[in-house]
């Protein structure tokens, strides 16, 4: 029996990754996060844990000895960092440290996120080994907590990822594909950028790459992400199409007519042939996360 412990099992990924080992019989998976759970009642155990705190951290990862840990955790609203760097810098590096101290006693192999952000965008699709240069705080903070744990003793990997859309049960989070869905099913007008480039994630991807990393306990950097490069705007004019929404309520626009603190990288993505080698990971086109995120939408 493995134990796995997940840090911020509230959120999205966090509650896919509860999901996902709720059905596995050879995995005893505690979700950890603040506040009281919202992952539907199954197989796992609850503890509230808030990650800033290192005697907290300290004690329950003592205390329960996993085997494997994944931090999901972050503050990841990317210009709320970059107006409260204090509380960024808490929540994403010295977090982070703490959850190392804590595996460290406890023998764990700590699965940590971060973010295409960590690159400036000049040269994407990126590869695990290309050079970052981050651009704001919370992309400087994620790269800080990666050289954390490579400067530790630690048996670690990094899973870099981005975009990431899903559908929680309780519907208490959204994203661009919920956003643009709900927008247009209420006849609003939207305006979507054409300058920036990603590849967009769906969560269960996500948790799965987390899964066969954790299965594998495969160590070092590895980049998970969906496999089309898309623009926001091609994501809000697929999900249009894909419901049968207006789709010329979507206004295409560049970058430059919003004002936001943080500065974001214009063309990022991910190249994903070290985690389909080492791995086996193999994402589903957005056309197919939006078909499965439609059949979440039914059942909600």
């Amino acid at each position: 029996m493995t134990k796995i412990l997940v840090t911020g099992a509230n959120g999205l990924l966090g509650q896919k990754l509860i999901k996902l080992y709720s059905d596995r019989a050879n995995v005893d998976v505690i979700a950890t996060g603040k506040g009281e759970d919202r992952n539907p009642s199954g197989t796992h155990t609850y503890k509230e844990l808030d990650i800033t705190s290192k005697d907290e951290v300290l004690k329950v990862l003592g205390d329960l000895v996993p085997d494997v840990v994944i931090n999901t955790a972050a503050m990841t609203h990317v210009d709320q960092c970059e107006l409260d760097p204090v509380s960024c810098h808490q929540l994403n590096v010295a977090a982070v440290s703490h959850l190392i101290v804590a595996c460290e006693k406890a023998g764990a192999f700590l699965i940590h996120l971060s973010t295409d952000f960590i690159f400036d965008g000049k040269d994407g699709p990126y590869r695990e080994e290309d050079l970052p240069n981050p651009l704001s705080k919370y992309a400087e903070s994620k790269l800080e907590s990666e050289q954390l744990l490579k400067d530790s003793g630690l048996k670690y990997a990094i899973v870099r990822t981005m975009l990431v859309y899903g559908v929680v049960h309780d519907m208490s989070r959204s994203n661009i594909v919920l956003w643009v869905k709900k927008s247009l099913e209420e006849k609003k007008q939207i305006k979507v950028v054409n300058d920036q480039w990603r590849t967009p994630t769906l969560a269960e991807d996500l948790a799965k790459g987390c899964a066969l990393i954790a299965q594998k306990r495969a160590e070092g950097v590895f980049h998970i992400s969906g496999k089309d490069m898309l623009s926001p705007y091609d994501m809000a004019t697929a999900t249009a199409d894909f419901f049968g929404l207006d789709r010329s309520l979507i206004e295409e626009v560049d970058g430059s007519i919003f004002t936001q603190p943080a500065k974001r990288p214009a063309r990022t993505g991910f190249i994903l042939d070290k985690a389909k080698k080492e791995l086996g990971y193999e994402p589903v086109t957005f056309n197919e996360g939006l078909a499965i995120l439609k059949s979440q939408l039914d059942h909600v």
